[in-house]
């Protein structure tokens, strides 16, 4: 009957208390062997002190030893003390693995049931020490998000903009980590273990998450950074208006240092505990090139062409003006060494003998696309740059095979050509400058031009989504830097016809339709939302407490933008126009500190 108790209790032990048994069952086998061992150590020890050397007796009547023979016993007492000795010496040694295989094999067994991280470990300096898997990444994913909300504020000189880490989709693998972390202690063999655990009571590990980033958004935002900097460089440009050539003088400035910055953002987001909060934009100065008077002349120099059709096959050629300077390239040579900082050359056109109109309508019988967006006529002054853009566009004629420039064809946005000052986007921020409201003029054409099937050459979106037209399917231009360019990679000529008035922008294309002709379907999807953060600014004029929103946030967001082509209603192909990434508007709240 006892025994049969003793065997439920047995049963009835948990699995940790079964390890400690087998560690009990082992500690007393090996400590019999232990005394076993030192009671014959002991033994061999008591009898070498116990053992005396006898030498023979003397002989009393010569009163002289047998040198020989006690020569030879002492040899052998030598011998058999050094054998004893060995042996000693490997019965302690055996004695000395035999413990500390009991320690390893006890202090194993003691850490097989430990689910808990061990000490001295953290994860991006976040301290995870005897915490389980589970809590440890909670707590690793808690500090982390806080530190994705730390503003990182850019600045060069007294130009600034601030991020946030979270905007450009940054992601740690805290799952990785953490068990990287667990498995410190547990992947050895059994004295690698030991050794590794042991470690952990004198020394820190700490182990960094592995991170990911959207490249697309930190190259957007070095991009709307580098067109904003107020000290920029600025390259020479020229536009033609009202027949002359203004050619604008290059300015000195600086450029991005694009992989530098890159490279701090990233280490400012790999080092997210570090705190950094403010980084340096680095910058190369660089200067402007010298304006090349005899590649303008080429670029620009047109021979007249005449208008023609012909009916089998039926083909129609729109006239050419031509255009050249109206004074000798030595005339215009020397106007630019006077130090200005635009000039003007003096154009002639020259009007061809058969023009397009005389040759009828006829030449560009088919609408090829077109497309409309709305504006607000109480702005008048962003009105009348609108209509500007649009009476510039309208009536351009391109032959199959020539680009169209739009910061060529609509010219330099100065006050002087009529453009007014209006609001405009810069920084992140609503502002004025002058001509704005163009960007929807060329972001109207740009979706004319894709329903017309037209080869686009250079197009680059908004930092910003400007709500005009859907994300995705804008065209930003600025006078020395994006400019929008698409081809006439027909077989005919194609003529533009557009309006910018009493609220509407109307784009047109007309030309001569083929029989291999497309219906175009152009769908653009929103693959992410980037939300908005609330910035905070002191305001010495508002009482301490108050607040007052001097912008409104809208969330950003990244697109993906298709053009597909149908014929009798079946899809023929779908092609990726672009993938667009949009900065949110974040929020700007003053608070009072009166």
């Amino acid at each position: 009957m006892e025994n049969k108790e003793k065997q439920e209790n047995l049963i009835d032990l948990n699995p940790s208390d079964s390890a400690t048994i087998a560690v009990s069952k082992d500690k007393n086998e090996i400590s019999d062997a232990t005394d076993n061992a030192l009671k014959e150590i002991n033994a061999i020890v008591q009898e070498d002190n116990e053992e005396q050397v006898v030498f023979p007796e003397e002989n009393k009547e010569t009163n002289s030893m047998d040198s020989s023979n006690i020569s030879e016993t002492s040899s052998l007492v030598k011998e058999k003390k050094s054998h004893k000795k060995c042996f000693i010496l490997l019965l302690v040694l055996l004695l000395f693995f035999i413990l500390l295989f009991l320690f390893s094999t006890v202090f194993a067994l003691c850490n097989i049931p430990n689910d808990k991280i061990l000490g001295g470990i953290s994860i991006n300096g976040i301290d995870v020490s005897y915490l389980t898997k589970q809590e440890a990444e909670e707590k690793v994913k808690n500090q982390i998000a806080q530190k994705l909300q730390t503003p990182i504020t850019l600045q060069h000189n007294d130009y600034e903009t601030t991020v946030f880490a979270e905007q450009f989709d940054v992601q740690y693998d805290i799952t990785k980590a953490v068990d990287m972390a667990y498995q410190i202690g547990r992947t050895g063999n059994l004295f690698e273990n030991n050794f590794s655990i042991v470690k952990t009571l004198f020394t820190t590990t700490s182990i960094n998450c592995g991170v990911s980033y959207s490249e697309e958004t930190l190259d957007a935002l070095m991009n709307e950074m580098g067109n904003t900097l107020p000290d920029r460089l600025i390259q020479p440009s020229y536009y033609i208006e009202n027949g002359q050539l203004i050619i604008t003088k290059g300015q000195n400035g600086v450029v991005i240092d694009t992989a530098s910055l890159k490279k701090d953002i990233i280490y400012a987001i790999n080092n997210l505990p570090s705190n950094i909060t403010n980084i340096d934009i680095p910058v190369n100065q660089m200067n402007a090139k010298s304006i090349d008077i005899a590649r303008i002349h080429q670029e620009i120099y047109k021979e007249p062409q005449d208008a023609y059709y012909t009916t089998n096959p039926y083909v129609v050629h729109p006239h050419v003006n031509g255009l050249d300077f109206s004074i000798s390239m030595e005339e215009a040579t020397a106007i630019l060494t006077e130090e200005k900082e635009s000039y003007v050359i003096p154009l002639k056109e020259i009007t061809p003998k058969v023009t397009t109109n005389q040759i009828g309508t006829e030449a560009f019988p088919d609408l090829l696309g077109s497309f409309s967006t709305t504006y607000s006529t109480r702005n008048s002054n962003r009105s009348t740059n609108i209509r500007l853009a649009s009476s510039k566009i309208n009536g351009t004629v391109l032959m199959p095979g020539e680009t169209f420039s739009y910061n060529q064809v609509v010219g330099k946005r100065t006050a002087a050509a009529g453009y007014k000052s209006a609001a405009v986007y810069a920084n992140g921020e609503v502002t004025t400058g002058i001509g704005g409201g163009i960007c929807q003029v060329s972001s109207t054409l740009y979706n004319a031009v894709l329903y017309a099937n037209l080869e686009i050459v250079a197009r680059k979106n908004h930092g910003f989504n400007p709500g005009y037209v859907k994300a995705g399917r804008d065209a930003t231009v600025s006078w020395g830097g994006p400019d929008f360019k698409f081809k006439n990679n027909r077989e005919y000529p194609i003529k533009i016809v557009c309006s910018g008035t009493g609220g509407k922008i109307n784009f047109q294309i007309f030309g001569l339709k083929t029989d291999n002709e497309y219906e175009v379907e152009i769908q653009s999807n929103i693959v992410q939302t980037i939300a908005y953060k609330t910035i905070y600014q002191n305001d010495s004029s508002l009482a301490k407490g108050k607040t007052r929103v001097i912008q409104s946030g809208s969330n950003g967001c990244k697109t993906e933008t298709y053009k597909i082509l149908k014929q009798n209603g079946k899809v023929v192909s779908k092609t990726l126009l672009s993938k667009d990434t949009y900065n949110p508007h974040n929020k700007i709240v003053a608070r009072g500190t009166k």
